[in-house]
């Protein structure tokens, strides 16, 4: 009996390691059963014997990775908060540097099966609350645990450069030191949707159409008949501007960078600080996503599609940040580390990309004006004052 359980055990795992294989390497949707099998050198049969679906093997992929981050973070360590928020977030940046395929397994699955990501955050923010002697609320896990997630996948699947001993630093001390904000300045503003042509050329009209169809169901589940259908016009018209899909959907990543970043510095106030323009920023990127529901689901799908063409899309937020010199950040900080910039920039995009996942994915209403007001509050003081600069505010 003892046999025949190791070698169930031994054949399943066979699979999942196939398919993360597989899945690291290309899109869940274009992979099939019978790539996984030929993958494990096992038949197609056997494979319905441990698993009823791929969907299946997808799955209990995501529920392994969340055990074995739990189990790292079960080796967070330190006398002092301080000590405790370093531990956790070295021990995040070296599983993902030893994990690089089951973080890109998971980077897709926690779109997929939200789920997945909803247990890792409720872990994260166990650890969090741990490690500091407290409670944390939203804010403050996006400020803390999305600046050091994103850092951490960054440096190991994109090789940014991220220092241990800054991420340290940010967490506990925050970016903009001793700042204040405004929330009339921040927050009282007009913002106007994205404008729509009234007359749209042919190009525009096959874009359009090809967002939404690729937002709402995916880039392998559409094809170019049907994006030309969709925008009422023929084949032809589609390969008069476009050599072929993958170049179709490259554009459209490109595009949703531009418009991103063109909704927010069209909308931004002047005469804001460094710390209002930074939340300003963060608020209107969620308001976009509210308007343009699709755009997220194209970007992320673009990392297994059109990995370079999504590089691209956060170099130009990364050049953006450096157009202003030292980044308003602390001299002291710059001196001391040369990777300090490069790592606060990467901080700085992880808390917005994981916003953007509670403004797009979770379905339980959220105050987006009170996220934002809490992560201020950290960018200012960090993870230790942030809840010290609450209560003064509210006072």
């Amino acid at each position: 009996m003892q046999e025949q359980y190791a070698e169930y055990n031994e054949t399943a795992e066979r699979l999942v390691t196939a398919a993360i294989a597989l899945f690291a390497e290309r899109w869940y949707s274009s992979v099939s059963v019978a790539e996984i099998c030929r993958e494990a050198g096992l038949s197609n049969g056997i494979f319905y014997r441990y698993f009823p679906n791929k969907e299946s093997v997808m799955r209990r992929i995501l529920e392994d990775v969340n055990a074995r981050i739990g189990t790292a973070l079960e080796a967070v360590a330190g006398d002092t908060p301080e000590e405790r928020l370093a531990s956790m977030a070295s021990l995040l940046m070296d599983y993902s540097a030893a994990n690089p395929e089951r973080i890109t397994v998971f980077r897709e699955g926690q779109y997929r099966f939200f789920e997945f990501e909803l247990k890792l955050t409720d872990q994260y923010r166990r650890t969090l609350a741990k490690a500091i002697g407290r409670q944390v609320d939203m804010a403050e896990y996006l400020f803390a645990v999305g600046g050091i997630r994103f850092c951490s996948v960054r440096a190991a699947l994109h090789g940014a450069r991220v220092s241990k001993r800054a991420l340290n630093d940010i967490v506990t001390r925050g970016l903009f030191r001793g700042l204040d904000w405004d929330a009339d300045k921040v927050f009282g503003i007009t913002v106007n949707p994205p404008t729509v042509p009234l007359r749209e050329g042919t190009r525009e009209s096959l874009l359009r159409a090809g967002k939404r169809l690729f937002g709402e169901r995916g880039y392998h589940e559409v094809n170019i008949h049907e994006i030309t259908d969709a925008a009422s016009l023929s084949v032809g018209a589609f390969y008069k501007y476009f050599t072929g899909k993958d170049a179709f959907f490259a554009e459209l990543i490109e595009s949703a960078g531009r418009e991103i970043r063109h909704f927010i510095s069209s909308h931004l106030s002047p005469g804001l600080n460094r710390l209002e323009r930074e939340m300003q920023g963060i608020f209107l990127f969620g308001v976009f996503l509210s308007l343009d529901k699709w755009c997220y689901n194209i970007v992320r799908e673009g990392e297994f599609i059109a990995p370079a063409k999504v590089r691209e899309y956060y170099a130009a937020f990364e050049q953006g940040y450096r157009r202003t010199p030292g980044n308003g950040l602390d001299p002291a900080a710059l001196a001391a580390d040369p990777l300090y910039e490069d790592t606060a920039i990467e901080f700085l995009l992880g808390i917005a990309h994981y916003y953007g996942i509670e403004m797009v994915f979770d379905v339980s209403p959220r105050n987006a004006r009170a996220l934002v007001e809490g992560i201020g509050a950290c960018l200012s003081g960090g993870i230790s004052g942030s809840a010290e600069r609450a209560v003064q505010r509210a006072g």
